[in-house]
């Protein structure tokens, strides 16, 4: 006889010979008493859109400037 009809047979077998379901799959009724979630509300998804365009770059050394210590640091 072959290994996996008793892989595959005897599972079902004792499966079938069970009287009663495992209580995680019984509803109880404490899960029908619970009220559902209230419905998502509707939020377009390009509504925080902000269009953008290209700009030329500022001046280099406006920029170090500005990013500089006032006294020069001398490092």
């Amino acid at each position: 006889m072959k290994p996996s009809l008793f892989v595959v047979g005897l599972p079902l077998v004792v499966g079938g010979c069970a009287s009663t379901l495992p209580p995680d799959v019984v509803a109880s009724s404490t899960a029908v008493d619970q009220p559902s979630a209230p419905p998502a509300a509707y939020r377009s998804p390009i509504a925080g859109y902000v269009a953008r365009q290209p700009v030329d770059p500022k001046p280099w050394r406006r920029q170090n400037d500005l990013q500089s210590p006032m006294n020069g640091d001398g490092s």
